[in-house]
């Protein structure tokens, strides 16, 4: 049986030995092999990193089956290819090319549009295995593998599950008040797409909680704002999981305005997971 395996990139910055060490524990949470790739100019200039980076996992975790390679070509490219079959791909958010914030920018959102699975990127200051909760954020039912994961990491964890679900709130033409409550035809189709809306995140999360019974799960509803309430309860969490929602545009895959908050301000990791549909 091929064994699980997570990935992560280094180049020997501290912000990657950071992604490291948030890897490493990933691996060891997952019983999973961890995989360092080096993309670099020259496979000489990998040996020390590489060698580094083996020497910390095994200090840190001995006995986790540890995998090096360095790999010459594009970061982005290395990385999207070694995450076909991975449990996770972990990045950090600096590095990775030798401009401070580089991937921060464009390289993490280059990633993140191709990635195979979840992709970490390792974000804030607090350790991996805090006890803090774990933070979802969910749109609607495209949403179903983040939060198929999120349930899965707050297991994993054994901590709290906190749920953020956001929604548009529909413009209604205005229309002559009515003098029974809820009963103009504006005002009775908006409680109906009230209710259908919040039945969504409803039904998937009951048969996630069924999934993982020993998950205590918060829900709170946000009609406006998705990606300030996100970025204010990453200040609390070990990880936020978003659904990676790509659209494609003349410049190729792009992702939508959440992911690019939290990927550049988040206040903890923040874990990717591609959305479905």
């Amino acid at each position: 049986m091929t064994l699980q395996h997570v990935v992560v990139g280094v180049d020997g910055s501290l912000n990657a030995v950071r992604a490291l060490d948030w890897a490493a524990d990933e691996a060891a949470r997952r019983a999973a092999e961890l995989r360092v790739v080096y993309a670099v100019p020259d496979h000489d200039e990998a040996g020390p990193v590489l060698a580094s980076a083996a020497a910390r996992i095994r200090e840190r975790h001995p006995g986790l089956p540890v995998v090096t390679r360095a790999a010459e070509g594009g970061v982005v490219r290395e990385l999207v290819r070694e995450s076909e079959g991975a449990e996770l791909t972990v990045v950090g958010t600096r590095g990775l090319g030798g401009v401070t914030g580089l991937l921060a920018g464009s390289v993490s959102l280059r990633l993140a549009a191709h990635v195979h699975g979840p992709l970490l990127v390792v974000r804030g200051d607090h350790p991996c295995d805090d006890g803090r909760e774990v933070l979802l954020g969910l749109e609607g039912d495209a949403d179903a593998h983040a939060a198929a994961y999120a349930f899965q990491e707050a297991e994993r964890r054994g901590v709290r599950l906190r749920v953020l679900h956001s929604r548009t709130h529909r413009y209604i033409t205005p229309e002559l008040p009515s003098l029974i409550p809820a009963t103009s035809p504006g005002q009775r189709a908006q409680v109906r797409e009230d209710r259908a809306e919040e039945a969504v995140p409803r039904f998937s999360l009951a048969r996630l909680q069924d999934e993982h019974p020993e998950v205590a799960v918060e829900t709170r509803t946000v009609r406006t704002g998705p990606a300030h309430a996100l970025l204010t309860a990453t200040h609390e969490s070990a990880v936020v999981v978003i659904g990676a929602h790509r659209r494609t545009s003349r410049l190729g895959p792009q992702l939508g305005p959440v992911a690019h908050t939290l990927l550049h301000r988040s206040h903890c990791p923040v874990v990717l997971v591609p959305a479905t549909g």
